[in-house]
């Protein structure tokens, strides 16, 4: 029997509590009653059962007095269990509130958490899930953010390094053993000195919304380790808090974020707005599939789920309320948790509307317009695996979005599958086929070479194929076409000839990840030389195959990206954040000019050459940097003036410079800079 609770408030949706009591309210168009169950310390016994009698514009709320910060607590909805008709209530499973701020318990792969019977998948299972189920617990926002300030670095300084919260610090000689893998570890001083060393203004972390590990991951004795497949979009995932006594997984992360803003970095999250971790229709009953179906969830006409994500299931952002629970996820990780920015995964499923992509949709515009989040870095995954699923450029003007684009072209540069000096030039200068024209700033393009998805830079250049059988998926999974070059053998070596020559390779790629026009991302690791051994599609290995191996690092490799990122704030035409023109300044300087390595200007057959692989680029007038991806020397004439070597890719080879001529070694780049030149970036 449940008691009816008195009425609350249909706003704001959650557990909300005030010093006195608690507000619940949770919104169910479809349901016939909901039920607010509260449980013991433990999460295992039920000891109160109130029905939520309340009802405002599809809100169902109540008002629990004397409810305190860490009461545990589920709903049960009642309504149809009907999948034709898109409905799939089961007041037998016990439902997790999707505005929970922290949540309770191991989600398990056990048949009770499933809403339909296995042997009638049209009827509704009648096993009670409460002992198993996930739970939320109430929590006091109050935070001490006093002298905390916002980077607010703008986009034509800003350095992303991408990194994952566990794999960061796991084996972190210098973070104490009891914060390794954590959101403390991250806010270690060795850890932040690290960034800091390299340059990095903000930190991009994969997934930390609440997420859980796939039923087959489970059977496979395997992790979902990247964290995409999501259940709470308000709760920092508990698994990568330290455990310290009294510190909550969300004020660990609000002292990871504090921490980052004093040393002047940014904090963006990777998030998952695309899909739940509920899966297609054979996939657990645990939280919106229960309160309602049909409203959270993009539906065809017969019941069955729209699955342009790959993930079974894709969230109804076209409805109000779905909209809603979006916005006020991103209001809680930037105004209660001070976060910088969000990078949305899948980004093209959050702009459908009836299936097409519209780059006007609502959720753009309330972003826009929103007085906190506008102030935010957004940067798009410009894709889903939906019909018209590509849509690189297309997002609003104020956002940032992953060009592979860049990354295919110069990995197809360096690592010899065949890429002209035009598709070079073109990704070098921040692809302006896709973001110019739509009057998108050069920033907009977020350039990488790699990411958590596919290879490290140190297996772009060891393997030719993916190595993914530790995947437990027959090796299956992940991308066959890597425009990677195992330099003639596959994997690790220890010949030395060959292990400089994959050297020179990764730095030529840093080199020209860091020194291209838009915004620059590292994925963490890469430069310390990190392999995952071949794996490109570790999304499942919790594990030394995806933990950055730090007793192993490449001192000089860490030297040669800081190095890289200090001069890449010197050149004006890097620091302006305007589009390249090829034109003289008021001062009659150039941007950037696109020379052969006689020195004249590239003729537009030379632009084409794909057996022609060397180029100079000549930026703000007293900057070269000198290209060439052949695998044999280059002697290049230099431009009048003295110039001295500032950086090079090769350092096993010896760079011959006399006079006006240089010649570059095989499958290098080389930076020179003018000697007694008084222009440097503002």
């Amino acid at each position: 029997m449940s008691t009816p609770l008195p009425p609350g408030s249909a706003f704001p949706l959650g557990a909300c509590f005030d010093g006195r009591g608690v507000n619940f309210a949770l919104f169910s168009a479809h349901a016939e009653g909901v039920e607010l169950c509260l449980f013991d310390s433990g999460g295992r016994q039920e000891i109160a059962r109130h029905s939520l009698a309340a009802r405002s514009d599809g809100v169902w709320n109540g008002y629990l007095a004397g409810a305190r910060p860490g009461l545990l607590y589920g709903y049960r909805v009642h309504g149809p269990y009907a999948p034709e008709r898109g409905h799939r209530f089961n007041a037998n499973k016990l439902l997790l509130d999707p505005y929970a701020r922290a949540v309770v318990g191991e989600y398990r792969n056990d048949p009770r958490n499933l809403g339909f019977r296995a042997e009638a998948p049209h009827e509704a299972d009648q096993a009670d899930n409460a002992g198993i189920a996930l739970k939320a617990s109430v929590v006091d926002a109050k935070f001490d953010w006093s002298g905390d300030v916002h980077p607010h670095t703008p986009w034509a300084g800003t350095l992303i390094y991408e990194a994952h919260v566990k794999g960061l610090t796991r084996l972190h000689p210098q973070v104490p053993p009891e914060l390794r893998g954590s959101y403390a570890g991250i806010a270690h001083p060795a850890v932040i000195a690290h960034l800091k060393k390299l340059g990095v203004t903000a930190i991009e972390l994969l997934p930390v919304q609440h997420f859980l590990d796939e039923p087959r991951l489970q059977d496979n004795g395997l992790r979902n380790y990247w964290g995409y497949n999501p259940i709470a979009w308000f709760a920092p995932a508990r698994r990568y808090a330290s455990g310290r006594a009294g510190i909550t997984p969300l004020d660990e992360f609000r002292e990871m974020v504090r921490a980052l803003h004093a040393a002047r970095i940014e904090v963006i999250l990777d998030v998952v707005f695309n899909h739940s971790a509920e899966l297609d229709a054979q996939g657990p009953t645990l939280s919106l599939r229960g309160i309602d179906n049909a409203s959270y969830y993009s539906l065809a006409r017969n019941g069955d789920y729209e699955n342009v994500t790959g993930c079974g299931n894709a969230l109804n952002l076209a409805h109000p309320r779905v909209l809603q629970l979006v916005m006020d996820s991103l209001r809680y990780w930037a105004g209660e948790c001070h976060v910088d920015g969000f990078r949305f995964d899948l980004a093209v499923t959050l702009g459908r509307v009836r299936g097409a992509f519209d780059p006007g949709v609502p959720l753009w515009a309330a972003l826009a317009q929103d007085p906190l989040l506008a102030r935010c870095k957004f940067i798009a995954e410009p894709w889903d695996i939906g019909e018209g699923g590509y849509q690189l450029g297309r997002f609003p003007a104020a956002w940032g979005e992953w060009n592979d684009q860049f990354r295919d072209s110069m990995r197809r540069y360096w690592l010899g599958t065949g890429a002209s000096r035009a598709q070079f030039a073109l990704r070098f200068a921040a692809s302006a086929d896709h973001f110019h024209a739509l009057l998108r700033e050069p920033s907009a393009s977020v350039n990488f070479i790699t990411a958590h998805d596919g290879f490290t830079l140190a297996d772009l250049t060891s393997y030719q194929h993916k190595h993914n059988l530790a995947n437990k998926e027959h090796n299956r999974d992940g991308h066959d076409n890597n425009h990677s070059w195992n330099c003639g053998v596959e994997g690790a070596s220890d010949d030395p000839q060959l292990r400089l020559l994959r050297a020179r390779l990764g730095k030529a790629l840093l080199a020209t990840l860091l020194l291209a026009q838009g915004t620059p991302m590292l994925l963490a690791g890469d430069e310390l030389g990190r392999s995952q051994r071949g794996n490109n599609n570790a999304y499942c290995q919790d594990n030394d195959i995806t933990w950055l191996d730090w007793q192993h690092a490449d001192a000089d490799l860490i030297d040669f990206v800081a190095q890289l990122q200090s001069i890449r704030a010197e050149i004006p035409a890097l620091a302006s954040g305007r589009w390249w023109s090829g034109q003289p300044d008021a001062a009659g300087v150039i941007d950037v000019e696109w020379l052969a390595p006689s020195g004249l200007p590239l003729q537009a057959p030379e632009w084409e050459d794909t057996t022609a692989a060397a180029l100079t680029i000549r930026l703000s007038g007293d900057w070269l940097i000198l290209v060439n991806s052949s695998a044999y020397p280059v002697q290049f004439q230099l431009p009048a003036g003295r110039w001295r070597l500032r950086l090079s890719s090769a350092a096993d080879a010896v760079i011959r410079a006399a006079g006006t001529d240089c010649t570059v070694a095989a499958r290098s780049l080389v930076v020179m800079h003018v000697e007694g030149s008084g222009r440097r970036a503002a």
